[in-house]
């Protein structure tokens, strides 16, 4: 069960992968991260210049001089980056039941807006609304793009305890046939303290 928001060092690791194919400014990393989400869902302005900042003051990422955007603060990877970016691959790979408990968790409790009599929400006009129309739309979505990524979309006959249970077995396995991923590193460049705390100075991007 997922405690808290997305998996920690998801933005920083989503700015080293742009980075790492090529220099960026932050409102040019925002646009694409919001992109990548299908338009869902753009990390605040003040998540991601504190990143950069910070990868700057540890060699992370470093800024480059364009002629013909002068005034505009690019930030392009450093080999040290390109390490960072490796451990961060690791780490994120490590979190993706977390990333799914997420998915679910707030679908969850958009089915519950919709259907538990202890919400009295107050549908706005002509707008969206806790529904049973709203509801599969959502998931006719999701089909749709699970199906252009991953090929036909096939129902899994399993409950959340029994599906749990088939991805914990196959951990074990890999585990004792010397099949492990790398470890996930114990720090992180840019924690969830970066990536939630708005940028107070210095973050115009001019």
């Amino acid at each position: 069960m997922r405690k808290s928001g997305p998996p920690k060092g998801l933005i920083s690791y989503l700015v080293l992968e742009l980075l790492d194919e090529r220099p960026r400014y932050g409102y040019e990393l925002l646009g694409e991260i919001t992109e990548i989400s299908g338009g869902h869902w753009e990390p605040s302005y003040g998540s991601v210049y504190p990143i950069l900042y910070k990868f700057e003051e540890e060699g992370v990422a470093e800024r480059v001089e364009r002629a013909d955007e002068p005034d505009r603060k690019y930030f392009a990877l450093t080999d040290a980056g390109r390490e960072e970016l490796a451990e961060k691959r690791a780490a994120i790979g490590g979190e993706a039941r977390d990333f799914g408990d997420v998915v679910l968790g707030f679908y969850h409790l958009y089915a519950a807006l919709a259907t538990d009599g202890r919400f009295q929400v107050a549908d706005a006009d002509a707008e969206w609304a806790y529904s049973e129309r709203y509801s599969a739309w959502i998931v006719e979505q999701i089909i749709r793009h699970h199906e252009r990524d991953f090929g036909e979309f096939e129902r899994i006959d399993a409950s959340p305890e029994e599906f749990y249970d088939e991805g914990d077995a196959a951990e074990t396995d890999s585990v004792e046939t010397g099949e492990t991923e790398s470890e996930t590193p114990e720090t992180e460049t840019a924690d969830d303290a970066d990536e939630s705390e708005e940028a107070s100075s210095g973050a115009a991007d001019d």
